[in-house]
């Protein structure tokens, strides 16, 4: 297995790092995330098939960069792929062709043979698809043991639309799938929030998909407001600082969802919240968000019995706003952990899925940096 990259800035391809020498004529996948305003452009996809001619070509919005141990914004990270044995399918597919996000994760699956079948990589529009839908269907067609992991493009911290495309100029409505087959892959995953719970565990009584009307029987909103406090008066950008835990059931772990916006006395967010699954508060503590990505790396180093030769990170926009000038940090010391020879790339995202146990079932997260890890054993 070789990896390449390349970030794409100020309308040329800087900051290369090929240390194996990676043929790109002989490159088997190019997976990008960057700006919208770039990657939507006609002439970007024709510089990666002119650059990449014989590549399978991966593209996604995104809300920030991850190069190296840096963040970028308003530039393209290219990952560039070739593999000895190993070798990929794909698959993309538009929602519009679906009555809903479960039957076009089901479909992406499905779309892929499952032979020697070891990792799909999901990267799908963050603006219009439901992404606890979209992680239902997946799961409903996933085959034993694979690993399924990926994210939802960004837009910055607009929230516009958000854009993805396979083989073609990435459009809105579009979910990818990248299928990596091989015996001799060696893979890992991890996926953590770091944020502080506090108060009660309590119950979601009434709830519709995304939107929370109530929680304990009462007004879900007032009950939020008094936990926040003085910062209630600056909902609903507020909203980033204090996400909710949330149980799906008794035995199951806890993903994290946040809030995007709050309409008609209701709070809308990233992910659905089923009504009898349990809540807590949280809040932000900014050293505990930086320890998680630490602990999120070592996690998938104890996973492995060789050194990762790819990491591909997918870390929160929420994240990478609360942490403002210390984004950075959370890619750094995953570059401690990793060391120079795993090579790291990925993005900020408006969801991020991987599973929450050891190649279990694919998990929505928010506000969680999450990492996935490939070799190829020669």
């Amino acid at each position: 297995m070789k990896v390449a990259k390349l970030l794409f800035t100020d309308g040329e391809f800087k900051y290369e790092r090929n240390d194996e020498k990676l043929n790109y004529q002989e490159a088997q996948i190019i997976i990008g995330y960057g700006a919208r305003s770039i990657i939507e452009e006609d002439n970007f996809y024709l510089l990666l098939k002119e650059k990449f001619p014989n590549a399978e070509i991966a593209l996604s919005s995104s809300s920030g960069e991850i190069f190296c141990n840096e963040v970028y914004d308003d530039t393209v990270a290219l990952t560039i792929i070739s593999f000895s044995t190993a070798y990929i399918k794909t698959s993309q597919i538009d929602i519009e062709d679906f009555s809903c996000s479960y039957d076009a994760g089901k479909k992406l699956i499905e779309n892929l043979p499952s032979q020697d079948l070891k990792w799909v990589f999901i990267l799908s529009d963050g603006s219009k698809v439901n992404g606890s839908q979209l992680v239902r269907g997946l799961n409903a067609s996933r085959p034993e043991e694979v690993l399924i992991s990926g994210g939802l493009a960004g837009d910055g911290d607009k929230f516009e639309k958000t854009v993805v495309g396979l083989n073609q100029v990435p459009e809105p409505n579009k979910i990818l799938a990248i299928g990596f087959y091989g015996a001799n892959l060696e893979l890992s995953h991890s996926s953590i929030g770091g944020w502080e719970s506090f108060g009660l565990e309590r119950v979601v009584t009434k709830s519709h998909d995304n939107v929370l009307y109530e929680i304990d029987n009462k007004n879900a909103l007032d009950l939020y407001k008094k936990y926040l406090g003085k910062y209630a008066e600056d909902l609903p950008a507020s909203a980033l600082l204090f996400p909710l835990s949330l149980t799906m059931h008794q035995d199951s772990l806890s993903v994290v969802r946040t809030i995007l916006s709050i309409k008609d006395n209701t709070m809308i967010f990233a992910g659905d919240l089923p009504e009898g699954s349990k809540v807590r508060f949280m809040k932000a503590n900014m050293d505990r968000l930086i320890d998680a990505a630490n602990d999120a790396a070592n996690q998938c180093l104890k996973m492995n019995t060789h050194t990762p030769k790819l990491g591909i990170i997918i870390s929160c926009v929420g994240r990478k706003i609360v942490l403002g000038d210390r984004v950075y940090e959370e890619v750094d010391i995953v570059r401690d952990v990793f060391k120079s020879s795993t090579v790291l790339t990925g993005f900020y995202s408006y969801g991020e899925l991987s599973p929450l146990s050891p190649f279990g079932n694919c998990a929505l997260h928010n506000q969680t940096i999450t990492i996935t890890t490939v070799n190829e054993i020669e």
